[in-house]
């Protein structure tokens, strides 16, 4: 059993906790930046969904009902641009993370191949990599790596940490090498519905992959957009064979999203009222922490997306991990995220309101 978690690096967030215990020690109690957690209430009209779903004595379906793909295949019709979507052309998963991680292994990758992503990224992309012996390499731009024996690319915009966008000009060069080297391309995009300065664009949209789907897939969340993380909501789009490989996979796994979670899904696809006011609250956090960091004397770098603050004041991160936590706030150090994020830290703006209050009393 050792064998396989050898393979792994140390887990993080580990490491934070003495900075949590300190900034918990703070006389008005921590403020806790780091994770990203989502704190606010889960909209009524999707809890009452999960409810009355809830006399769910059989098992569930991988592919889900006709109902949630329905779901998934009109809002990726409506909100990414992807005319063309089908049932065929989407897959519910056990939350994104799962997905991220199992799957260099559940698409048959190991020893020899590669998975590539951002220099700056989730981790969990490098420990899908591991678990299925391929190679992790990281990328400034994808299209100068060297193609050969990548069999992987993962694109994360917006990103995590660093709230960056990729452009639609961009995403269309990038595609296009994708598929000129058979190169497999699937982009993260769980944070697509938090553009501040910057519009987020799927590659699932018809300016970006031209009405097909070949070789490239999306994944989404509801985590975020509808204080989902609970649930593991989540869902993937695009190529219809690829997709259908996964599928068969899965069914074989277990790979079920729940049936309650599959209803509640549903709710939360059908409605842009809670994701307006969600984004609205996140806005407010935004624009408060962002002012009060940088009167402390922070420099705040991409950013323009997403739900963080990625943030330097030119030092080692975790000098300003142990700086911040003496004043009780916890952020994320940096170079969680590689080796790039040793002078930055992450900012989450998943606190309540009343904490945000008191983050920015403590930073003034």
């Amino acid at each position: 059993m050792a064998a396989v978690s050898d393979r792994l690096p140390a887990f993080p967030w580990d490491k934070l906790e003495p900075y949590k215990a300190t900034a918990a020690a703070h006389a008005d109690g921590i403020v806790d930046l780091s994770v990203g957690t989502p704190v606010d209430p889960v909209p009524e009209l999707i809890r009452r969904a999960l409810i009355e779903a809830a006399d769910s004595p059989g098992y569930p379906t991988v592919w889900g009902t006709v109902a949630l793909r329905d779901a998934i295949t009109g809002w990726v019709r409506g909100r990414l641009g992807a005319s063309a979507a089908e049932h065929r052309n989407v897959l519910p998963v056990v939350g994104s993370k799962e997905l991220v991680a199992w799957l260099p292994t559940q698409l048959g990758l190991g020893a020899g191949d590669k998975v590539a992503y951002p220099r700056l990224a989730y981790p969990t992309y490098e420990v899908g990599a591991r678990l299925c012996g391929a190679e992790a390499v990281v990328y400034d731009d994808p299209t100068e790596l060297d193609p050969a024996g990548v069999k992987l690319l993962w694109l994360n915009s917006p990103s995590n940490p660093t709230g960056k966008v990729i452009a639609k000009a961009d995403l269309v060069r990038i595609v296009a090498w994708a598929r000129e080297h058979g190169i497999l391309l699937f982009s993260d995009e769980c944070y697509l519905e938090l553009g501040w300065e910057a519009e987020p664009v799927s590659v699932l949209h018809d300016d970006v992959c031209g009405g097909s789907y070949e070789g490239i897939v999306a994944v989404h969340s509801l985590s975020k957009r509808s204080n989902l993380a609970g649930y593991r909501a989540a869902f993937v789009a695009g190529d219809a064979d690829v997709l259908g490989e996964l599928l068969e996979i899965r069914k074989h796994g277990g790979m079920m999203t729940p049936a309650p979670v599959q209803a509640a899904t549903v709710a939360a696809l059908g409605d842009d009222t809670h994701v307006e006011e969600q984004r609205e609250r996140y806005a407010a956090r935004r624009t408060a922490l962002r002012a009060a960091l940088e009167a402390h004397g922070f420099r705040v770098e991409h950013s323009e997306a997403s739900l963080y603050l990625w943030v330097t004041r030119d030092e080692p991160c975790w000098d300003t991990v142990a700086h911040l936590a003496g004043l009780g706030i916890l952020v994320a150090p940096g170079d969680f995220y590689g080796e790039a994020g040793a002078r930055f830290v992450r900012v989450a703006l998943t606190a309540t309101d009343e904490r945000v209050e008191a983050a920015v009393k403590r930073l003034g």
